[in-house]
């Protein structure tokens, strides 16, 4: 049985991930924009491409998540990945795996998400500041 994705519920999905506000997303959207319009907008099957590609932008998440993100689909594939008899990407037995290297690979991707978040922290202070330089 095939499901169909649901691009306004992939936003919300996504917005939420982030921790990003309704509220915020529609400032970010400009002044046509308001919470509940965001909140109709998570609602819809289908999202126009135009208004997806400059979500996109704002969540800095790929226009292809939100067209393409099957939750049932991902947890099958988290499921079968974390089974006894697991294969990663690369064809290799996830038990045949360093652990070590995966501790350097751990540290490494947390590194980059502290400086992600850095950066999104520095970008949401500009925005703010613009928040209050319009009132």
């Amino acid at each position: 049985m095939e499901h169909k994705i649901h691009q306004g519920r992939n936003v919300k999905r996504f917005r939420e991930m982030l921790g990003i506000k309704q509220e915020m997303l529609a400032f970010d959207l400009g002044s046509d924009w308001n919470q509940k319009k965001i909140s109709m907008l998570e609602q819809k099957e289908v999202i126009e491409k135009d208004l997806l590609k400059e979500i996109s932008n704002i969540l800095k998440i790929p226009v292809e998540a939100f067209e393409n993100f099957n939750e049932e689909q991902a947890i099958y594939n988290i499921s079968c990945n974390f089974s006894g008899n697991a294969i990663n990407n690369n064809g290799t037995n996830i038990q045949n795996i360093n652990p070590i290297d995966q501790v350097l690979k751990l540290h490494e991707e947390k590194i980059a998400l502290y400086e992600r978040m850095l950066k999104e922290k520095e970008e949401m202070i500009v925005r703010l500041e613009r928040l209050f330089q319009e009132k």
